[in-house]
């Protein structure tokens, strides 16, 4: 996935800042927060949060707040759903696609909350 031409597809200016983000999102595996990012760029949590907002606008990215309040974003490329852990609160994107119908309504993202494999091993 080339960023520049994301960013131009969108009619978006191209600036470093950007850039470095993006990168960042195409890479991982997994939704990020400003937390998992903050030591990877060099901006400040404004500039993140202002630039996220902007690509969440423009569908390049898309969110979704966790267990620990915190704002999670990745790279909008195909529907999905994610597993949050109760207990350690990790997110894991699911590869098994899931199904789910309410008459009368369009479903765009699911999350699912419960223990994590990990977590569940630990408790036995």
């Amino acid at each position: 996935m080339q960023i520049e031409k994301i960013i131009e597809e969108k009619n978006l200016k191209l600036t470093t800042a950007r850039k470095e983000l993006l990168e960042i999102f195409v890479v991982s595996s997994k939704p990020l927060c400003f937390e998992d990012v903050k030591s990877k760029l060099s901006m400040d949590k404004a500039t993140f949060y202002r630039n996220v907002s902007k690509f969440e606008a423009e569908t390049i990215l898309n969110s979704f707040e966790s267990n620990d309040k915190k704002r999670y974003y990745e790279i909008n490329e195909s529907a999905h759903a994610h597993f949050v852990c109760k207990r350690c609160n990790k997110i894991e994107c699911l590869k098994e696609k899931l199904t789910y119908e309410l008459r009368g309504y369009i479903i765009e993202d699911m999350i699912l909350k419960g223990v994590c494999k990990q977590c569940k091993q630990m408790s036995l």
